[in-house]
């Protein structure tokens, strides 16, 4: 009940913009629209007002033709795009929530090329950015008033669509942020130098947001500390705050920076850092100030958000991944329902995972996130059938949930005595505990949905016989791959599950072979290092943890290198003998030894266990087959594959 959260569902007002609760879904590039809004992201975001958010902020909007960031991005550059914004301003008005619009220009932050060719890219002076590789070129004069004028003819035609408010993004090292960092702003005019001309490009584009825009609110996105060496400290940000807060509405407060590999693992921080760990960089802004400030960054439950601002801390919480997560997490906290939220478990696989590739925004947890055309309503079952879902991981779990809200007969049979499969090793991984929120989530699921779970049951084709059931999906996952290799049997060879189930008597050094590159090998490596082994981590690619979003390989990458892990990439698994493991270079060919080693952790991927569904195969029952048992994958695609089943049952 509202009782529970006093704070979190209490009305603010942010310049002349009532809002009715303080959940904020941040601006986020979701990937679903080009040029303007269209249909998909127009529901994306009424999901998210019907679900309870209290303001919306939709993601960057590119105010001048030098703003190319990457494909996929929104732009509002001729009044021939008002009715696409209008529309996407009504599904959140209808809803009761507010909608601000966020006004972008990356600088020197190109993400990606257009046409195949890296655009120029513009900045303040010549000072390259390290993340990306790219040296940009000066602004001339000229160039920097027709983009202050640029965010103003945006502004100026989204009000006209009727946006609530502004956001200008001064964070994470784009551009204004750029102009006002006096080690990347190196300029000696009217636009750089001392303090009062870097804050100038700030001031002015507000000022010609506010022209444009009379009477709606505007703020300003900063980066409590931009978390680099050469990025703006949070010393500077208390400076340049205090100085603007004249002139804005409200400050949005995040962490990190695009210039650099550890500086942007903020910006979409993963489950190793700690929830809300940006409140203290709002909080001395907070203090500083007489406007509202947002805080982002780990908010992942309401009872998290209350505190933040019951502590004053900050005034609203941007639950972005919560909401991306749990759309209705807003709704459901109100009511007073908190064991039913899903909660975001920060895992940045399907996020901003899906978004690095050029993809439409997704979760993990919830695949209708992104897909909210195609999964707009769940269809009851026309008949009642009996379903039987052999398999307790995330796509077993999904599978049983779904089939069961539509009104099947559902049990699931899970051969251990805990639910979770590959999941529940997740999360005993450093850093990877959170991991095992999508085990409590999904049961949660399975119990409100009514589905009927039997734990320590091993399904054979006998007992399916017996059961008779109309539908049986195989959801029995796959066990750890382990190949033949010179040595396997002489050496002392153990695999990573044997590690985190603790059946391996692991010795000081330890050799890890790790075929995926994704967490297991990575986790492997800093629980062992934690433990005081000694530990070479040999990596089949070209960097450690390569298959897993930038943001999460680069935190765990750094983790792994404060603890001394030796890492080895472009090694193929050869051999193994007593005390040496042997690997060959996979560009060169030419053998790598890691001598003294007393063990080898294999972490070579997976095999399916499709025992089940080549017994079945001979019998006349309907079968449909999911997840690591088709194919090994990941808990993403075990998900969506769960809730196609169930949606098909």
């Amino acid at each position: 009940m509202i009782e529970m959260f006093p704070h979190l569902f209490s009305g603010i007002k942010i310049g002349n913009c009532d809002i009715s609760n303080r959940i904020v879904s941040t601006g986020h590039h979701t990937y679903l629209s080009d040029g303007s809004p269209d249909e998909r992201l127009v529901a994306y975001h009424e999901a998210r007002a019907k679900g309870g958010a209290g303001l919306i902020v939709s993601e960057i909007v590119a105010v001048h033709e030098t703003a190319g960031f990457s494909r996929d991005l929104l732009k509002a550059v001729d009044r021939g795009v008002i009715p696409d914004y209008a529309r996407l301003v009504k599904v959140c008005h209808d809803n009761g929530t507010r909608i601000f619009a966020q006004l972008f220009h990356p600088g020197r932050e190109i993400l990606s090329a257009w046409g195949g060719m890296l655009p120029v890219a513009w900045a303040p002076s010549a000072v390259p950015n390290e993340r990306f590789h790219i040296m940009p070129k000066p602004m001339p004069v000229r160039l920097i008033e027709g983009i202050i004028a640029g965010y103003g003819q945006t502004a100026s035609i989204l009000a006209e669509a009727g946006f609530d408010g502004f956001e200008i993004v001064a964070s994470h090292g784009y551009l204004p942020a750029q102009f006002l960092n006096p080690r990347v702003n190196l300029r000696d005019d009217d636009y750089g130098g001392d303090f009062a001309r870097r804050m100038r490009f700030v001031r002015e584009t507000v000022d010609a947001v506010r022209q444009a825009a009379t009477g709606r609110a505007v703020g300003l996105r900063v980066s409590g500390s931009e978390m680099d060496a050469d990025g703006l400290n949070d010393e500077e940000m208390l400076d340049i705050c205090t100085a603007i807060a004249g002139d804005v509405d409200y400050l949005s407060v995040v962490a990190g920076t695009s210039a650099s590999l550890g500086g942007s693992v903020h910006i979409v921080p993963p489950m190793g850092l700690d929830h809300a760990y940006a409140a203290p960089l709002a909080a001395a802004i907070k203090s500083a100030v007489d406007i509202p400030v947002v805080v982002t960054g780990r908010v992942n439950q309401p009872q998290v958000a209350e505190q933040i601002i019951a502590q004053g801390q900050a005034d609203l919480c941007g639950m972005t991944r919560a909401l991306i997560c749990d759309p209705a997490m807003p709704a459901k906290a109100k009511a007073g329902a908190i064991d039913d939220i899903r909660a975001c478990i920060g895992c940045n696989q399907a996020c901003i995972g899906r978004a690095h590739k050029g993809l439409g925004i997704s979760c993990i947890q919830h695949p209708e996130t992104g897909r909210e055309l195609d999964f707009a309503t769940l269809p009851p079952a026309h008949e009642r059938k009996r379903v039987l879902v052999v398999g307790g991981g995330p796509g077993g779990m999904k599978c049983a949930a779904i089939a069961a809200e539509r009104g099947h007969d559902v049990t699931l049979c899970e051969a251990e005595a805990q639910l979770g499969g590959q999941a529940r090793l997740a999360c005993q991984l450093p850093g990877r505990e959170e991991f095992a929120g999508i085990i409590g989530n999904l049961e949660r699921e399975m119990q409100l949905a009514g589905a009927t779970v039997e734990r320590g049951i091993s399904v054979t084709a006998q007992l399916v016989a017996n059961r008779d059931p109309d539908l049986v999906v195989v959801a029995t996952g796959a066990q750890p791959y382990v190949p033949t290799f010179d040595g396997v049997e002489g050496a002392h060879v153990v695999t990573a599950w044997d590690v985190l189930e603790g059946r391996a008597n692991i010795g000081s050094r330890v050799v890890i072979a790790d075929w995926r590159s994704d967490w297991i090998g990575l986790g492997l490596a800093e629980r062992l290092a934690t433990s005081g082994c000694s530990v070479r981590l040999c990596t089949n690619a070209a960097l450690a943890g390569e298959t897993l979003q930038l943001y999460t390989r680069n935190h765990y990458v750094g983790r792994v290198h404060k603890l001394g892990v030796e890492i080895i990439t472009h090694a193929r698994l050869f051999g193994a003998d007593e005390d040496t493991v042997y690997f060959q270079d996979t560009l060169t060919g030419e053998p790598v030894l890691c001598e003294g080693a007393d063990t080898l952790v294999l972490a070579l991927g997976h095999q399916s266990d499709s025992a089940l569904e080549s017994e079945l195969a001979g019998m006349n029952v309907n079968v449909v087959s999911i997840g690591d048992c088709v194919a090994p994958r990941t808990a993403e695609e075990a998900v969506y594959e769960g809730l196609m089943a169930g949606r098909g049952a």
